[in-house]
């Protein structure tokens, strides 16, 4: 049976567009780095050289867009809210703003712990198990990273002397409906995570013609018997001057 997820409308100007809510900014930032870690972004704000520069508004409270500079770069970066949908529409609002590269990591759930342990996870395609990017991109079971991103990636990761394994990930919107069954067949497809975001932000990037860089880094474990949290409630704070590292060195390399 036919679903509205198979058909496509790929209208560039749609009823609101993201400029209808925001205004651009002229001097905004080139380069963005986004998180999903409010401890991440508040510890970077904190640093010396970070000043607010302007704010992405909504009901669930206003997100602070911070300025700071790297290898004689300005960056911009602000935290992204969990889950497709709103991913989408901040990354929609910070282009709107003025951003014309953006670079985006995060944590994940871990599907093959063998091929993960320790290493940073290169999405070179994610499965699309959510709604959201079949509103940007035709319907297709999986959407596939630019390769000229996934290069400098792990350029950006050699640079830094950081392991790392590339591969599939699987973004669902349904946290709380990963089924051991469901889990086993994405393993088998080839799937190393499980995220909420990843096919919705290539999706909203290619569509916009933005450079997209975005890389994962393991957390709660679903490759054993039973669900292992792990440090999922700390979101990887602990590796937190690592994998800011690794962001700036792309955002510099974009």
């Amino acid at each position: 049976m036919a679903t509205i997820f198979d058909r496509c409308d790929n209208t560039k100007t749609a009823l609101i567009n993201p400029g209808d809510v925001i205004k651009e900014k002229t001097d905004f930032p080139e380069v963005c780095i986004t998180t999903f870690s409010v401890d991440m972004i508040d510890r970077l704000a904190e640093l010396n050289d970070g000043k607010k520069i302007a704010e992405l508004c909504s009901a669930n409270g206003n997100l602070p867009v911070y300025e700071m500079h790297y290898a004689g770069k300005s960056i911009a970066f602000f935290l992204s809210r969990v889950g497709a949908p709103a991913c989408a529409a901040g990354l929609e609002e910070i282009i709107a703003l003025g951003a014309k590269k953006i670079v985006m990591f995060g944590c994940c759930g871990v599907l093959n712990q063998s091929a993960v342990q320790d290493k940073i996870i290169v999405p070179v395609s994610a499965v699309r198990d959510e709604g959201t990017s079949y509103h940007y991109m035709p319907a297709s079971e999986e959407i596939h990273a630019e390769t000229s991103s996934v290069n400098i990636l792990k350029n950006s990761l050699k640079k830094c002397g950081m392991s790392y394994v590339t591969g599939k990930t699987w973004t669902t919107d349904a946290i709380y409906r990963e089924t051991r069954s469901t889990v086993k067949e994405r393993r088998e497809q080839g799937c190393l995570a499980v995220e909420m975001e990843c096919s919705a932000a290539l999706a909203v990037t290619q569509f916009r013609k933005i450079p997209f860089v975005q890389f994962l880094y393991g957390a709660d474990n679903l490759d054993a018997d039973r669900w292992e949290q792990r440090d999922l409630a700390e979101y990887g704070i602990k590796s937190f001057n690592k994998y800011m590292e690794l962001a700036f060195e792309c955002a510099a390399s974009l």
